[in-house]
């Protein structure tokens, strides 16, 4: 694998690990903050935590267009700074709205890296490896999930403003990695469909020698028409694609990844561990989640996306259901939590590792922006409703048929790998574009 190509996507795979520091660090405060503001379940779900998640459906939305219009690594600048600022904000707040503002500039990052960073590594990767470097955004995800619980763990006995380190510390990777993100390269593709041929020649000669700008040129233009300038990710012509990236999306949310990430220590107080004894299972969690992510990641080109996502597909119905079982029976101690390391193992070796890859591969070109967004948002707005959902349905209806609920769905999404998804381990971009659009 070229070392450089490596190092870049390394870089910006960085965004991933903001993503997932983001995301969970807030686990570890949010009982904290409800106890200090005295806010209801209700405001607590869908303000103190839900802001966030609303501006990281915003991001994702949104952040197509800065991708598509500015570029790929200009667009990874701005989420630096968004999650930089977002931590500084919430450290510092004193109230509920004061931080839900600060977490909801963070969401904002959040989205818009789920579009800029896979779009950007998938164009500047080889075809043979690109499983592999796109999977480095959800590696780095992962691994960010591991040292948020590993920090707020440490963090948590520093008196009574722990809650301001845990949210307050994620500054420091932020501003180093919007440092880092300043020396990568541009995207020769993104160059190409703004008629920079020159300077997308520059890099590709340096990121790839084997590969000539006029073959690659040659290859976008083939996938092209005279109105692709006008086109859109909506009409009829990229339906397919348009389905696959909505459905992977869906499926992935409505494996309750999400709402089980930022609820992990209350979850497992729920199944009767003690608090400490839950900040130490979450990060058991983070740590089955990186090392099934590194499995997924070296499978990825060599099995393919599609059986990845058989795997995970079995193991979320499998794990799901004895969750589900367990909370319903009564089963106490650590049976929950063996229950969900499945659960996050099935999740690291298929959606984990598929997902950012495979919306990054469906759409062509020029509309990768807009596609890699749809998909995204997809994804943000189903992360925003559902965890928002979960303390008012474990306090309603209980975590048994919630996690029964999950497990049904993933029931479905087996159904959709083996009657709908392709696989695209190995395929160029431009190939997939004309295979994907009907061309071919």
């Amino acid at each position: 694998m070229n070392s450089k190509i490596l190092r870049i996507s390394m870089i910006a795979a960085l965004a991933g690990f903001l993503f997932g520091f983001d995301t969970v660090v807030i686990s570890g405060a949010e009982k904290t903050l409800q106890l200090l503001w005295n806010t209801s379940d209700a405001f607590h779900g869908s303000v103190v935590i839900g802001m966030a998640l609303w501006g990281t459906v915003i991001g994702a939305l949104l952040g197509g267009i800065p991708t598509d219009k500015i570029g790929r690594k200009n667009t990874l600048i701005w989420i630096g700074i968004l999650y930089s600022v977002s931590a500084i904000g919430s450290a510092f707040a004193n109230d509920p709205i004061t931080f839900a503002i600060a977490r909801f500039i963070g969401g904002l990052g959040v989205g818009a890296s789920t579009v800029a960073a896979p779009a950007y590594i998938s164009e500047i990767a080889p075809a043979k490896n690109r499983g592999r470097l796109v999977g480095l955004y959800q590696f780095m995800l992962v691994f960010g999930i591991l040292m948020a619980f590993i920090s707020n763990y440490a963090l948590s006995d520093v008196g009574k403003n722990a809650w301001r380190w845990m949210v307050g510390v994620e500054a420091f990777p932020a501003i180093i990695y919007t440092l880092f993100v300043m020396t990568v390269p541009k995207s020769p593709r993104w160059l190409l469909t703004k008629h920079r041929t020159a300077e997308a020649k520059a890099i590709l000669a340096t990121l790839n020698p084997e590969l000539t700008i006029e073959g690659l040129q040659a290859d976008m233009d083939e996938g092209m028409d005279d109105n692709s300038s006008s086109e859109n990710i909506f009409i009829k012509k990229y339906r397919f694609p348009l389905m696959l990236a909505f459905f992977i999306a869906f499926f992935n949310q409505f494996s309750g990844i999400n709402a089980f990430l930022y609820y992990a220590p209350r979850i497992f107080e729920a199944a009767g561990l003690g608090e400490s004894t839950a900040l130490l299972s979450s990060i058991g969690i983070g740590i089955t989640n990186l090392v099934f992510t590194i499995v997924g990641i070296f499978l990825i080109d060599k099995l393919g996306r599609k059986q990845l996502m058989y795997m995970g597909s079995v193991g979320y119905i499998i794990s799901l259901s004895l969750v589900a079982a367990a909370f319903i029976l009564g089963w106490q101690g650590m049976a929950v939590p063996i229950f969900l390391f499945l659960f996050i193992a099935s999740h690291a070796i298929g959606q984990g590792a598929v997902i950012w890859v495979f919306i990054s591969e469906v759409f062509p070109n020029h509309l990768r922006g807009a596609g890699q967004s749809f998909g995204s948002s997809t994804h943000w707005v189903l992360a925003a409703i559902i965890p928002s959902l979960v303390p008012f349905l474990f306090g309603t209806i209980g975590p048994g048929p919630v996690f029964a609920f999950f497990a049904f769905m993933m029931v479905l999404q087996l159904l959709f790998v083996y009657f709908i998804m392709p696989e695209t381990k190995g395929i160029s971009l431009e190939q997939l574009s004309q295979k994907l659009s009907g061309k071919k």
